[in-house]
């Protein structure tokens, strides 16, 4: 379906048959919704742009009508969907031809500030001709919107024409110049074009009477003179000079789009017109040439000066820097005698220069670094409107510069140029899913992505990422227009290479042991220099390392270069997996405690260091890589995702063999841990679990690490050790371990259905993990006890609890803890009405479960958004969300209790369809589950469920009674159980229900068994 909204609203099915959407109110409400195609538009906007400021008594009833008649008159080829804020239409917007057209106007105004007249002019005028009349006529109030899409228009015409008048296309455009002055009388770009298309028709008179009146106009509307561009215009008129480009250009001109770096050209513009010397500073094959070029095409069409007023200077070839003068006076055009002395070469310069106002771009002045120096000094001392743009992998260093670092390019722009290169030479390229991947591996350095994309003649995209390990072989075949340093990624990074001098390159290959960057102190321990202080900033002014927050960093490319050059590698790489090792020895206490953010920072910040040094200890030093391991457990489990290291621990274990070392039985216990996923694709999954079972039981003593219980019960494995007296000894003295025992005896005493035990450990619990200061303790403590709170339908104490606790998990960035909060919070708002917020909380769970891996609470989340879509009557959507909630749970062999709500929410669904033999079905696959969990919650779950189908009220009640029984407390918060009792106490006598109720608490487990 294809919508018009540049001038009266005009809709059409793909065959072009024409849809009514109805009278003016539909019609506006279209146009509101298309105009954020694609995006939520908010009630509050569209009741203001239906009905003003001061809408009517029942504006928000009569929204939801002309929704609803709308989503009727647009079915089924289009819909829109309600969202928790407002509603959205689901069409693209290459479908609405107010975005097309600004997309197009943006694309001819890029070709037109690159030079391509032919492609800006024909672009420009395909987005004009989708204007029909006024914008946005259907809408009843003035709107802000009208007004930009006018004025896009307006630019759009003015562009298309700055373009036909550089293809000569001047005499035509005089009548359309004169119509669009006529409504726009004070804009000095028509005029300007005007006198410039009446010049090019042979009328040079009636040019310098349209300045005229130009002048007048301005004066007496806005009491100024013209512009000075467009006095500088009637001026070159009066010397009978021209307007057409000058026939030697200064400046190269780009033979493919230029790609991202809006914020580099806004920061040299800026530096241009606030000093004379701007240089731009990075690694080879970053694209800083590419990006002087634009900067000075760009200039010269912001300021509507002439290409001849930029000169660009290639000093690449050069290898004596005192021909400087001479390749300068040569862009020039400025001959030169071959036997001037240099001298007299720098004295023409000068005087060439002294009047003109040029901005000189010097390109490549790295390897003749104090010879450009030099004399960018003097010009900028002796020429005043000269400016210098200069391209270095180091700064020049002289006083007033002002340095544009050139980073490599971000993702999304990466990509960007990569597809188009890669159209170049496969014309049928659209997408793939591994190019994101491809330009992060060559850390979005452009000439790296334009080699790659060249490479898709012959490979596959998947056959290119998996071979760029290799890079320096594989990305050779460059431009063979460009100099020979330019054709090849390792020709580029070599260049660079080879201007370091021996210390600077000893100290460069050492660094690449750092995979995640390094600090001070890090390069102190384990590289052989010497207070390398003064060696790493030479290595960042010439553009090998990166400086941010005291954090040495190489580009990928760069260290793999580097890397190839270390010599004597097993010394550096065991002094990096030593000073790595004892980091997380001594960070781990911190991680338990108030002082953990600071802490879970750097260990965050050195993740892809201490990833090196586990990989090479399990290589070289088991026992050590063990030791690693168990110290980082807590911290991955903090930060998740937490099975990403899985490989690795089967790797390390398999080294190990099948006993835990000496000294190490909580080590091995950890390592087993972190080889399970729970996504049941390893049959040996089980079998290490057992063995980490039987290690943790002989454990007599106090663990030195006793967040290994916290993970072994994450595992599968029960919380803590059956006998109590060895739970103690196992936890000790340690703080933080007896608030652990604590939250454990919780767990077990709520799973047991002995709620008043549980509550007061967790309380317990809570005020031991208050005194240690540790979020993560307190965040999973209060989680629990906002539960009971819910479910005794005191829902503003629960979120009081919850609210306390998210701010703790929110510190820590535990995506996991975070999820389980937004997830109690959601079902709180959930069983107190508030469907909306509640399924907010549920799509923020299921997004951070899912980023951390965690497909268990991943259909936690789904299962809430299916009950919430379910109590707001909406069955066919709960289903979908149960359907995937059992998918996800399904990727996990131990969340049995999520599989069984999921199984009651389909059975619920189904009973609300009326369909009770199916609901019935469904609870009888739940009850199968309960019954093999040790968990008598979810047996309790079931017979709740169970009750609001049974055939007899007596029945009925006695379920209820057992659901009490076993969980230890009535469910007063939850509308599901409190609609069933509501119902079943309406079909008994009060005595007949007490009685019934009793026998079946009395009975617990075998009243729901029997059928």
């Amino acid at each position: 379906m294809r919508f018009a909204i540049l001038g009266p609203l005009d809709i059409r099915t793909d065959d072009g048959a024409p849809v009514d959407p109805g009278g003016p109110r539909p019609r506006a409400l279209l146009t509101l919704l298309l105009l954020d195609v694609g995006r939520t538009v908010s009630t509050d906007r569209l009741t203001a742009g239906l009905y003003g400021a001061q809408p009517p008594a029942g504006a928000a009833n009569a929204l939801q009508s002309q929704i609803s008649r709308l989503r009727r008159r647009l079915a089924p080829h289009t819909e829109i969907e309600a969202t928790p804020a407002g509603y959205r239409i689901t069409v693209s917007p290459e479908a609405v031809d107010a975005h097309q057209f600004e997309r197009m106007s943006k694309e001819g105004r890029t070709a037109l500030s690159t030079g391509d007249h032919t492609r800006a002019a024909a672009r420009l005028r395909e987005a004009l001709a989708l204007w029909r009349g006024p914008a946005l006529p259907d809408l009843p109030e003035a709107h802000a919107e009208r007004t930009r899409l006018e004025e896009l228009r307006l630019a759009a015409a003015q562009d298309r024409i700055e373009a036909e008048l550089a293809l000569g296309g001047g005499p035509g455009l005089v009548a359309e110049l004169r119509a669009l002055l006529s409504t726009h009388p004070l804009s000095e770009r028509l005029y300007g074009q005007l006198m410039r298309a009446l010049h090019a028709d042979g009328r040079p008179a009636e040019a310098l009477t349209v300045y005229e009146e130009a002048r007048r106009t301005l004066a007496d509307e806005l009491g100024t003179d013209p512009s000075p561009e467009l006095s500088a215009l009637h001026l070159e008129l009066l010397r009978g000079g021209g307007t057409s480009a000058p026939a030697r250009p200064r400046v190269p001109v780009q033979l493919t789009p230029f790609v991202g770096r809006d914020t580099e050209l806004a920061r040299i513009a800026r530096g241009l017109s606030e000093s004379r010397l701007v240089t731009l500073t990075g690694p080879g094959g970053v694209g800083k040439t590419r990006l002087a070029i634009e900067a000075a095409r760009t200039r010269a069409v912001s300021q509507a000066v002439s290409r001849s007023d930029a000169c660009f200077v290639e000093l690449a070839p050069l290898s004596d820097g005192t021909r400087i003068p001479y390749a300068v006076l040569a862009a020039l055009g400025v001959r030169e005698g071959f036997r001037t002395p240099a001298t007299d070469t720098t004295d023409r310069l000068l005087a060439a220069l002294e009047e003109r106002e040029l901005l000189l771009v010097l390109d490549n002045c790295e390897h003749l670094v104090e010879e450009a120096a030099r004399l960018s000094a003097l010009l900028l001392g002796a020429c005043p409107g000269v400016r210098v743009l200069a391209t270095s992998r180091e700064s020049l260093g002289i006083t007033g510069e002002v340095l544009v670092p050139v980073p490599p390019l971000p993702p999304e722009p990466a990509v960007r140029l990569f597809l188009d290169r890669a159209r170049a030479v496969r014309p049928d390229f659209d997408h793939h899913a591994r190019v994101a991947d491809i330009c992060r591996a060559l850390d979005g350095l452009p000439l790296a992505i334009e080699l790659a994309a060249a490479r898709l003649r012959t490979l596959t995209p998947d056959e290119l990422a998996d071979r760029l390990d290799d890079r320096f072989r594989l990305l050779t075949r460059g431009d063979r227009s460009k100099a020979p340093r330019h054709r090849t990624l390792r020709a580029v990074v070599e260049w660079s290479w080879d201007l370091l001098d021996d210390e600077e390159r000893e100290l460069a290959a050492e660094l690449t042991v750092f995979p995640g960057g390094a600090t001070l102190d890090a390069v102190e321990a384990v590289c052989a220099t010497a207070h390398p202080e003064d060696l790493l900033a030479s290595l960042v002014e010439k553009s090998f390392l990166e400086v941010s927050e005291g954090r040495y960093r190489m580009l990928e490319t760069i260290r793999a270069f580097a890397a190839e050059r270390l010599t004597g590698a097993d010394r550096p790489r065991d002094a990096h997996a030593g000073y790595f090792l004892r980091l997380a020895e001594g960070a781990e206490p911190y991680l338990r405690g108030g002082g953990q953010l600071p802490w879970l920072a750097r260990l965050t910040a050195e993740h892809g260091n201490l990833d090196a040094a586990l990989r090479h200890l399990v290589r070289t030093a088991p026992t050590d890589a063990l030791r690693l391991m168990a110290h980082l457990s807590w911290f991955w489990r903090l930060r998740g995702p937490h099975d990403e290291h899985a490989t690795l621990a089967r790797a390390l274990l398999t080294t190990i063999g099948d006993e835990a070392p000496a000294g190490l039985e909580e080590e091995y216990a950890l390592c087993a841990m972190n080889t399970v996923t729970g996504r049941g694709d390893d049959p040996a999954e089980p079998d290490r679990i057992a063995r980490v079972a039987d290690v943790l039981r002989a454990l007599e003593k106090s663990l030195r690490l006793p967040f290994t219980m916290v993970l072994w019960s994450l595992t599968g494995g029960p919380l803590l050790a059956s006998d109590q007296e060895l739970r103690a000894v196992q936890v000790g003295d340690d703080p933080w371990g007896r608030a652990l025992l604590d939250l454990g005896l919780g767990y077990q005493a709520q799973f047991s259905g002995r709620p008043a035990e549980s509550e007061a450990a967790f309380a317990r619990s809570l005020t031991a993990f208050r005194v240690t200061g540790d979020r993560w303790g307190m965040a999973n403590c209060l989680d629990p006890l906002g539960g009971f709170a819910a479910r005794r339908g005191a829902y503003d104490e629960a979120l009081e609890l919850l609210d306390e606790g998210l701010p703790y998990v929110r510190e820590l960035e535990a995506p996991e803890e975070t999820a389980d909060l937004l997830r109690t919070r959601g079902t709180v708002l959930l069983h107190r009405g508030d469907t909306e917020a509640a399924a907010v909380h549920y799509e923020q769970s299921a997004a951070l479960a899912r980023g951390a891996g965690a497909s268990d609470k991943v259909a936690a989340a789904r299962r809430g958004l299916g009950d919430a879509a379910r109590l707001s009557g909406d069955t066919a959507h709960a289903r979908v969300h149960y359907e995937n909630a059992l998918e996800a749970c399904a990727a996990n062999w131990f969340s049995v209790g999520e599989t069984v709500r999921i199984l009651i929410g389909l059975g619920r669904t189904a009973a609300a369809e009326g369909d009770t033999d199916k609901a019935r079905d469904w609870f009888a696959q739940a009850h199968a589950h309960a019954r093999e969990s040790p968990d008598v919650l979810t047996l309790a779950d079931t017979a709740d469920a169970l009750a609001s189908v049974a055939p007899a009220p007596a029945r009925a009640a006695e379920l209820l009674g057992a659901a009490v029984g076993l969980r230890g407390e009535p469910l007063d918060g939850d509308p599901d159980v409190v609609r069933t009792r509501d119902d079943v106490r309406a079909r008994l006598s009060a005595q007949a229900y007490d009685e019934a109720f009793e026998r079946g608490r009395s009975r617990r487990s075998a009243a729901v068994s029997e059928r």
